[in-house]
């Protein structure tokens, strides 16, 4: 895949206005100020493909990316409180609607701040991920801001934080560092990869 090609294409904020797919679909999920917009710039190496908001919960659309036949879509974070009830309704309508659509969505990458337990929102996710199966895997953010130490103890302790961890595929990540980044382009080139290409 050619990860210097990425042009955002779309963005809507009603599940009713949402387009057909068309191509193998990636979706970013993950709490509000969680990192989606860095990772994504720093998977395409962009700095503004995606925009980074200085205020949690800004985003309130499903932004679409197109790159290399395969669409990416970042949906809202969620978890920020600050909204109203009709508001956040909407973000939740929003969300499911994509989520639970007829789409060739290859998987959800889960982001999760490393720095600190899954919030009971993180484990909503998962576990509806798991209940659908879903297929998707858990991408934990901001290593950086981890010395040695804490890097290992929250890794100690997510097995017993995140259901059925054992059977996740776990990405450590670092827009700073830019570790992950070639673990998750893997990922997806797997996952995304034409079938005819396979099939020869």
């Amino acid at each position: 895949m050619n990860w210097n090609t990425a042009e955002f294409t779309s963005a809507y904020g009603t599940a009713s206005q949402l387009p057909k797919c068309r191509t193998p679909e990636i979706a970013f999920a993950g709490r509000s100020n969680v990192g989606k917009s860095t990772l994504i710039n720093k998977l395409f190496q962009r700095k503004n493909l995606a925009r980074v908001s200085s205020v949690p919960g800004k985003t309130a659309t499903i932004n679409f990316y197109h790159c290399d036949g395969v669409t990416f879509a970042d949906l809202p974070g969620y978890g920020y409180a600050k909204r109203s009830k009709s508001e956040l309704k909407r973000w939740q309508d929003l969300i499911n609607g994509y989520l639970q659509d007829e789409r060739d969505l290859r998987a959800v990458l889960l982001l999760i701040d490393m720095r600190h337990p899954p919030t009971k929102n993180d484990l909503q996710m998962v576990n509806f991920l798991i209940d659908t199966e879903m297929p998707f895997a858990i991408v934990l953010t901001k290593a950086d801001k981890l010395n040695k130490t804490e890097r290992t103890a929250r890794l100690a302790a997510l097995p017993q934080e995140l259901p059925q961890f054992e059977d996740l595929n776990v990405t450590i990540f670092s827009s700073v560092t830019g570790e992950g980044v070639e673990s998750l382009r893997g990922l997806i080139e797997e996952i995304t990869v034409d079938d005819s290409e396979t099939d020869a």
